[in-house]
C-alpha cells in the first residue's frame, strides 16, 4: 500500500515537472488575455517590417559599395584625353553611387569648377537619401517597440489589480495569472523588437558611413582631376 502511494506521488510530480517544462511562448502569449495578444500582434508586426527593411536596405547598400578600384584610374584617362562620352559609360557601367557624382561632374565639365562642386554636392545629397530610405523606420521600431511593451506591462497590471480589487477575499489565481503575464511577456517581446531594430539600425548606418566616405573620396579625386594643369 505503501508502494502504491510512492508510486503515485512520484507520478503526479513527474507530470507537474513535464506540464512545467512544456510552457511554451505560445501559451504564455495565449494566456495572456486579449490585451497581451494585440499588443504582442502589434509587436510581431513591427519586427517582420523592421527585418524587411533591413535586410532590402544590407543588400542595396551592400550593392552600392561595390566599387572598381580601377575606375578612377580609367576616369583619369578618359578625361586627360578628352573622351568624355567614354567617361559617363563609364560611370554608366559602374552605377555605384560614386560613378553617379563622377558622371555628374563629367556632364559639367567646362563651366566654373564651383559650379562642378555644386552640382555633384547636390547629387551626392540625392544618393545619400537614396541610401538611408525607410532606414529611419528601423530607429522608430527601436524607440517604439519598448514602449509599447511597457503598455502592455501597465495594461497587465491594471488586469491584476482589478481582479484583486474585485475578488472580495476570494482571489481567482487564473485571472491574476493572465494579468501578470500580459504585464511580463509584452515587456520580454518589446524590449526583444527593440533590441534587434536598434542593433540593425547602428549597422545599417556604419554601412552607409562607408559608402558616404567612398563617395566623398572619389568626389575630391574627381575635382583634384580638373584642377590638375593640363
Amino acid at each position: 500500500m505503501l508502494l502504491t502511494m510512492l508510486q503515485d506521488s512520484e507520478e503526479l510530480l513527474n507530470e507537474t515537472v513535464s506540464e512545467e517544462k512544456t510552457l511554451s511562448i505560445y501559451k504564455l502569449i495565449m494566456d495572456g488575455g486579449v490585451g497581451g495578444q494585440v499588443i504582442i500582434a502589434i509587436l510581431i508586426i513591427l519586427l517582420t517590417v523592421a527585418l524587411y527593411i533591413y535586410f532590402e536596405r544590407f543588400f542595396a547598400i551592400k550593392s552600392a559599395s561595390k566599387t572598381d578600384s580601377n575606375f578612377m584610374n580609367q576616369i583619369r584617362d578618359h578625361v586627360s584625353h578628352g573622351k568624355l562620352d567614354a567617361a559617363k559609360v563609364l560611370c554608366a557601367q559602374a552605377n555605384s553611387p560614386a560613378s553617379h557624382l563622377i558622371e555628374k561632374g563629367i556632364s559639367r565639365i567646362g563651366k566654373p569648377l564651383a559650379d562642378i562642386n555644386t552640382a555633384i554636392e547636390n547629387a551626392g545629397r540625392l544618393e545619400i537619401y537614396k541610401l538611408e530610405k525607410n532606414v529611419s523606420v528601423l530607429a522608430t521600431i527601436a524607440g517604439a517597440a519598448p514602449m509599447i511593451g511597457f503598455l502592455g506591462t501597465v495594461i497587465g497590471m491594471i488586469v491584476a489589480i482589478h481582479e484583486i480589487a474585485n475578488a472580495g477575499g476570494q482571489i481567482d489565481i487564473k485571472m491574476l495569472s493572465d494579468g501578470l503575464y500580459t504585464a511580463m511577456t509584452t515587456t520580454v517581446a518589446g524590449l526583444i523588437v527593440g533590441i534587434i531594430s536598434y542593433i540593425q539600425y547602428n549597422h545599417l548606418v556604419v554601412r552607409t558611413n562607408k559608402v558616404v566616405y567612398e563617395m566623398e573620396a572619389h568626389s575630391v579625386e574627381f575635382l583634384d582631376l580638373l584642377n590638375e594643369p593640363i
